[in-house]
């Protein structure tokens, strides 16, 4: 039943759906030049008057249907070698909103401009560069078609340069970016592009080509071209070498052990043709990176955290997108690296080295491959193991795509420990991704399975979803399945032994002449049945919602939750140590409500906070979440995080307060030095962590890290563990 109907599913919808060309609004001519341009946020050489304008921006919010009130206008220019932009950006004033002067800030709730570059024309990636007022730039990677934040990743890094300067009422950015930062094929004359902009002072977003409000301001279906007066050359990246030493000081006062050391490796970067990268780590190392976010966790299931470090981030949406992120995702990169010991504890799996080959084969094919060896850890039980990852993409119709998926994992030494269900595993699929040329409808069909010594028949996984999206009505409707025994050892497997179905509808209006922009009602039931249960219905939830948005930039939304799940086994959603558990093989039936609000994030002291109560298995649940922030621009931020669960079960069963406090202070003395501290208190994970990293960015893209971390105890408020390191990377192009 199930592996047949996926498979029925998925072809007939592949067959289907298809989709046309969009037929582009405007475009712009990008004109040759063979002296350079010097970069002082003037535009005053004679060439910038010869040049095209993309101008004429369209308000997306506080509404879409109109000009933009404050204008827009971009130049670009180009050379052998480089793409030159000129950017005026008009305002009502000089009050701009700018809370942070680090590299690679957040565009939301500040002043800036941003321009994407769809190089291959695919609509399905893009290379995004950004400024505010102050010239403090950003840059990033849009996959997906940016149809969803996940495909939105500020974790690459280039060079490229830039200078802004403030005038009465507008300010001039000059930016001079090397064509080697992007990827194009060789010969190109037309690439698409957008711009998008955050004029907090006067509370408008515009872009330079109409996007609806219901689409993501960075949509890649919504672009222009950018015409170049003459064929582009080879795209080739010269040759880089990223080395660091790092020197540790450490400390593990649970085992009495301390460890001094000085650690060396690095990163290269090699083009392969036009379109292809090459990157080579060596014992690589990730102190500098920030740590995660705790979080507290009520369910049974583990929860997935973002990747943060650069070697997996450039072209992950190749490798990390296959299956569905919630139930089944076969190649999940924060598996490489961290291992459990014998004592079920996940700790530090160093990697010995590893490469990763992506990017673009041509025009409608992109490639994938990665290698990861990790190193043996026989005193923790823990094996070398060599991961590979193949993946092949195929540009279907205008944004569509079919990849094809291959991951393998192995250990090649004997060690007695290891049992021999455990050698190997491997999985192979096929993903179709479906977006239409305006996103109207957009989908994922796939189908994998999974190969490991001893496992059962029930060994793969699938999925269908197809949702249909305008300005007032959304439909979906998502439907996973995961064997019993399916198995990826390096992806994210939520739970297994599931058949999920949830549809879902969504209506919003959008007032005219009110102070409300947009409220809607959502409903959504979610259903899980069990194959092995004689495809019981185990769980389900059916989620009611309303939400508004106010020109403000305010927010209220109100969510109610009718849940029933049947517990299988006994369960203790508090975590106590030695508590009585919920008993399994019996089904609860709950109710819960939640209303939150967020304020306006344009003023100097913002503020969210979200407070639910309900029932909760057979008792009840409290909970309370919220932010705040006071910002002291552009050079300080300060920010305090609080999330609140109060368990009440009847009796034998426990009570808990469960508390998650998270103070953070970031402070950016001028666009070189940035000092970050972070405190995390939390009762269940019974930790306090101090992070705290000062970062001095003393060339391009090569830094200077001292990074101190601490951790508690907070029963007993005991020392855990406590390490400084001194760490330095230099970005060297030959």
């Amino acid at each position: 039943m199930t592996r047949n109907y996926f498979i029925s599913l998925f072809c007939s919808i592949f067959l289907f759906f298809y989709s046309n060309s969009q037929t582009q609004e405007k475009s712009l001519v990008i004109k040759y030049v063979d002296a350079p341009i010097t970069l002082d946020g003037s535009l005053d050489e004679e060439v910038w008057q010869t040049a095209e304008s993309a101008k004429e921006f369209h308000q997306y919010f506080p509404t879409d249907s109109i000009q933009a009130n404050q204008q827009t206008d971009i130049k670009m220019l180009y050379s052998e070698t480089t793409l030159y932009v000129g950017i005026t950006v008009y305002a009502a004033g000089n009050d701009y909103v700018v809370p942070t002067l680090q590299r690679d800030f957040r565009a939301g709730g500040s002043d800036n401009i941003t321009l994407m570059f769809d190089t291959f024309n695919d609509g399905t990636n893009a290379f995004l560069f950004g400024t505010n007022p102050f010239g403090v730039r950003r840059e990033a990677l849009v996959s997906n078609g940016g149809t969803t934040l996940s495909g939105f990743t500020t974790s690459w890094d280039v060079k490229w340069r830039g200078e802004t300067k403030m005038y009465d009422n507008y300010y001039v950015s000059e930016w001079a970016i090397p064509l080697t930062s992007f990827k194009f094929k060789q010969g190109e004359t037309k690439w698409r592009f957008n711009s998008y902009r955050f004029d907090v002072q006067s509370n408008e977003s515009s872009t330079w080509i109409q996007i609806p409000q219901n689409q993501f301001i960075f949509n890649l279906a919504f672009m222009g071209d950018m015409v170049f007066e003459r064929g582009l050359g080879k795209s080739r990246t010269p040759l880089t070498l990223i080395p660091y030493v790092n020197g540790i000081s450490l400390k593990d006062f649970e085992n009495d052990a301390s460890e001094n050391s000085i650690k060396v490796g690095g990163d290269a970067k090699v083009a392969i043709g036009n379109g292809m990268n090459l990157d080579i780590t060596i014992n690589p190392d990730f102190s500098n990176v920030e740590v995660d976010n705790l979080i507290i966790n009520t369910t049974r299931f583990a929860v997935a955290l973002p990747e943060r470090r650069q070697f997996f981030i450039d072209n992950v949406d190749l490798f990390g997108t296959f299956g569905s992120r919630r139930d089944a995702n076969p190649f999940f990169s924060r598996r490489i690296g961290i291992a459990e010991n014998a004592d079920g504890e996940t700790i530090e799996n160093p990697i010995i080295a590893g490469f990763r080959l992506s990017g673009k084969l041509n025009e409608d094919w992109r490639l994938g491959v990665l290698n990861i060896q990790t190193e043996a850890d026989e005193e923790n039980e823990i094996t070398s193991n060599n991961n590979t990852v193949v993946a092949l993409q195929k540009k279907m119709f205008s944004r569509s795509n079919l990849s094809f998926l291959l991951i393998n994992r192995e250990t090649f030494g004997d060690y007695e420990f290891l049992d021999q269900t455990d050698r190997y595993n491997r999985v192979v699929g096929v993903d179709y991704n479906l977006a239409s040329a305006d996103n109207t409808w957009v989908g994922k069909f796939f189908y994998h399975k999974s190969f490991a010594s001893q496992i059962g028949d029930a060994d793969d996984a699938a999925g269908a979803t197809l949702e249909y999206l305008t300005k007032n009505l959304n439909l979906g409707f998502r439907s996973s399945y995961v064997g019993n025994d399916y198995r990826s050892d390096l992806g994210f497997v939520r739970r297994k032994d599931i058949i999920a179905l949830r549809p879902y509808i969504e209506y919003n209006f959008w007032p005219e002449n009110s102070k409300l922009i947009r409220h809607g009602f959502r409903f959504g039931p979610n259903t899980i049945f069990r194959p092995t249960f004689d495809y019981q219905n185990t769980d389900y939830t059916i989620f009611y919602s309303w939400d508004a948005q106010f020109q403000g930039q305010e927010e209220i939304g109100v969510r109610v939750f009718d849940r029933y799940t049947f517990l299988v086994d006994p369960f203790d959603p508090t975590g106590t140590d030695g508590a009585v558990e919920l008993p399994g093989d019996f089904g609860y039936h709950y109710l819960s409500g939640e209303i939150g609000f967020q304020s306006d994030r344009r003023r100097v002291f913002s503020y969210d906070a979200e407070v639910g109560y309900g029932e909760f298995y057979n008792g009840t649940r409290s909970t309370f979440e919220g932010s705040a922030a006071l910002r002291l621009q552009p050079k300080v931020l300060l920010s305090l995080n609080l999330r609140y669960n109060g368990i009440d079960l009847p009796a034998p069963f426990p009570n808990a307060d469960i508390f998650l406090v998270s103070p953070r202070v970031e402070i950016t003395f001028n666009k070189s030095v940035f000092w970050t501290t972070l405190v995390q208190y939390g009762n269940q994970s019974d930790n306090l962590g101090i992070n705290s990293r000062l970062q001095w960015r003393f060339a391009p893209l090569s830094d200077l890290f001292i990074v101190y971390n601490d951790n508690y105890f907070v029963n007993n408020f005991m020392p855990r563990n406590r390490s400084l390191n001194l760490k330095l990377t230099y970005w060297l192009n030959i």
